[in-house]
């Protein structure tokens, strides 16, 4: 049996970052967000060899995926001598995150925030999708007071982000991210709190045995 993840599908500014490091915190697994996404994508422009040099050094799964995806696919990442390093398009960072995404998910026992990937596990048995939601005004405050966005923005920003992160999903996996059915739970922040969304998500990890 492969051992369980936990996607989390957020609205943008609905706080489903932090339920996410809560729920990991309280099972005491990884979280894997789009820093780390990033994190690795900037390693794995390493050279392979300078790569497996940090693994010795930290054993951690982020060094160990960023050896995999360098030595799997210099081409993507590393220039050739000389050449200026370009940075991947899209379809090469849709390909990175599922290599990401599988990576992490056999090594199991993760949190997985956004990009898509509830749509790329979603036939995994052992996989719990939570999508967070919270009602347009209450993310608006959110987005303004933790996230910075400037306060006559934060209409168009939310909706802006969501339609982004709406057409990455239907482009590349054609599923509705907002479509309720494809998630184990949706958690409204609004009303439950950070907090409480969190303990939800836990509470049905470990009736699950997970932690």
């Amino acid at each position: 049996m492969a051992p369980p993840v936990i996607t989390i599908t957020r609205q943008y500014a609905s706080g489903g970052s932090e339920v996410a490091r809560l729920v990991a915190a309280a099972l005491r697994w990884d979280v894997i967000d789009n820093e780390f996404v990033d994190e690795v994508a900037r390693r794995a422009g390493l050279p392979p060899d300078a790569v497996a040099q940090r693994e010795e050094r930290a054993a951690g799964l982020l060094e160990r995926l960023a050896r995999t995806l360098a030595a799997g696919s210099p081409e993507m990442f590393i220039a050739t001598a000389g050449a200026p390093r370009v940075e991947p398009d899209e379809a090469a960072i849709v390909q990175l995150t599922e290599r990401v995404i599988a990576e992490a998910a056999a090594h199991g026992r993760i949190v997985l925030v956004g990009r898509g990937a509830q749509a790329v596990l979603a036939q995994r048995p052992d996989a719990m999708h939570v999508y967070v939601v919270a009602g347009k005004p209450w993310r608006m405050q959110l987005a303004v007071e933790r996230l910075g966005v400037n306060p006559a923005e934060g209409a168009k920003v939310v909706d802006e982000t969501d339609r982004r992160r709406d057409q990455y999903v239907r482009t590349y996996y054609g599923r509705h991210r907002q479509d309720a059915v494809n998630y184990d739970m949706v958690v409204n922040t609004e009303k439950l709190g950070i907090d409480g969304a969190a303990a939800l998500v836990v509470a049905e990890a470990r009736r699950r045995s997970w932690g």
